[in-house]
């Protein structure tokens, strides 16, 4: 499992949102929300999409705010809406029950989980 990291202590995603641009993709992803919503998330949605990401697990901070988020914008406008499963976890489970969930992914949705602190 490898973990990356999506902010910095002012908020703005900078450079190690540009590393994202050079690491290998996984297809499912844990975004551990530190912070709540900020609007770089949207272009690293944008990212996932660009790298196939089928499955995101959102879990943290405003986490279903934030699935709703990624949600609309893999629909769009509705023109070339993007299948990405996800799923928000409540406030009662941890970053370690959603790796799990991930985990148990098969089929189409099989493949290594990648956490993203956001």
């Amino acid at each position: 499992m490898r973990r990356d990291h999506f902010f910095k202590a002012d908020g703005l995603a900078a450079a190690p949102f540009a590393r994202c641009h050079s690491m290998a993709t996984s297809s499912k992803i844990i975004l551990h929300s530190l912070h709540g919503y900020r609007s770089e998330l949207d272009a690293i949605v944008a990212q996932w999409i660009q790298e196939r990401v089928s499955y995101v697990g959102v879990v943290g901070i405003d986490a279903s705010r934030i699935e709703d988020i990624i949600d609309e914008l893999c629909i769009g406008d509705g023109s070339k809406p993007y299948a990405m499963l996800t799923a928000s976890h409540g406030s009662d489970e941890t970053l370690q029950d959603a790796i799990l969930l991930a985990e148990q992914l098969s089929r189409e949705l099989a493949g290594d989980v990648r956490v993203v602190e956001f």
